[in-house]
């Protein structure tokens, strides 16, 4: 648990040097901070509280509790609308007959700590591969160079090691880039695909839950298909089967309160905003990559708003000689170093370019 926490904790901590970029972290800082919080908080809920309580009579109370818990409760889908007490108990709690009646099953509950747990955990893959192809080289190439005040002595060296740095591997950074727009494509898929996941896990259900939540929001209760209600039934039923004194079965119907469920309606409809918007961002982001991979003008552009002191000829004579690889990395700098020491290395490196096009 504590293990947990720190891990929480460091990814709260602000970057020294930034590798990525804002839709970036919003994967695996703000996503997995909310999933790992959400998976506590319902785990301080179902194995600290009291997640489930059934009422039957002639069974003691912590055995149908536990019975019920884990071989799951049921409702009926088709008295789901109605006046409560007096068409029905609740929403999808009444009277039914076997083999007639619809029944739906309801053991998703026990295990919405780990699954919200294990989806951090794939939002976390696409930083993890990042950072290990990354290697810290932009936190190597920034040095001291983030810090508005500097030794003259040491910037000297620093500016030196950077753009000698820059000049000698010029044209060889593309496989660099390429690896961080494929991990930004993970990000994309993963996103995608973990609604597909949580619309598995609820019986089809996620996909359309927080439009329905929306859409119904203003209906009488009695007249309305309440979608909180049909995916996390707060009351449901139980059957408890047991032998009678003449070895016969006999079935004892009881019902259940699940208070854990109201936590996890309000914990998914977030969700399905949050990771909605995640994605549509995510797309957004990478139709922006595909522009600034095929756009040299898009990317002076981009070096320009990025080094707004350093003048647009020293700029375009950079970005002239820079293929993607080469562009990506200046940019990445530039986030990372102080405006006007990066202004002197955007001076320093246009001269560099230019004593090497006249050789």
């Amino acid at each position: 648990m504590f293990d947990v926490f720190g891990s929480v904790k460091g990814l709260l901590k602000i970057d020294t040097v930034c590798i990525d970029n804002n839709v970036f972290r919003l994967h695996y800082k703000a996503t997995v901070i909310l999933l790992i919080a959400f998976s506590l908080l319902v785990t301080s809920r179902q194995y600290i509280g009291d997640p489930i309580d059934c009422i039957v009579d002639e069974i003691p109370l912590n055995v149908m509790d536990t019975y019920c818990w884990i071989y799951s409760t049921f409702t009926i889908p088709n008295r789901l609308t109605g006046r409560v007490g007096q068409d029905l108990v609740q929403p999808g709690v009444a009277s039914h007959v076997d083999g007639k009646d619809e029944v739906k099953y309801h053991k998703y509950y026990q295990w919405v700590c780990f699954t919200l747990f294990f989806q951090a955990m794939l939002f976390y893959i696409p930083r993890y591969l990042w950072k290990t192809w990354e290697g810290g080289r932009i936190k190597m190439l920034v040095l001291d160079l983030n810090c508005p005040i500097v030794n003259e002595d040491c910037k000297a060296d620093r500016k030196k090691l950077l753009v000698d740095y820059f000049a000698t591997n010029l044209h060889m950074q593309n496989f660099y880039a390429y690896r961080f727009f494929i991990c930004e494509i993970l990000n994309f898929i993963n996103v995608v695909g973990q609604i597909f996941f949580m619309d598995f896990f609820l019986d089809g259900e996620f996909s359309t839950y927080g439009s329905d939540v929306i859409r119904l929001t203003e209906l009488e209760p009695e007249h309305r298909d309440d979608p909180m209600a049909r995916v996390f039934p707060k009351v449901t039923k139980c059957t408890f089967h047991k032998y009678g004194p003449s070895g016969s079965v006999q079935k004892f119907d009881g019902l259940c309160v699940l208070p854990l469920n109201i936590v996890n309606e309000k914990i998914y409809v977030f969700l399905w905003f949050w990771f909605i918007g995640l994605s549509v961002l995510s797309g957004i982001s990478l139709l922006y990559r595909a522009a600034v991979v095929a756009g040299p003008q898009l990317r002076l552009y981009l070096l320009r708003a990025r080094s707004r002191l350093a003048s647009n000829t020293n700029i375009e004579t950079i970005s002239n000689e820079c293929l993607i690889g080469d562009w990506f990395i200046l940019y990445q700098l530039g986030k990372n170093i102080d405006p006007l020491i990066y202004k002197e290395v955007i001076s320093e490196l246009a001269k560099k370019l230019e004593g090497k096009e006249q050789v």
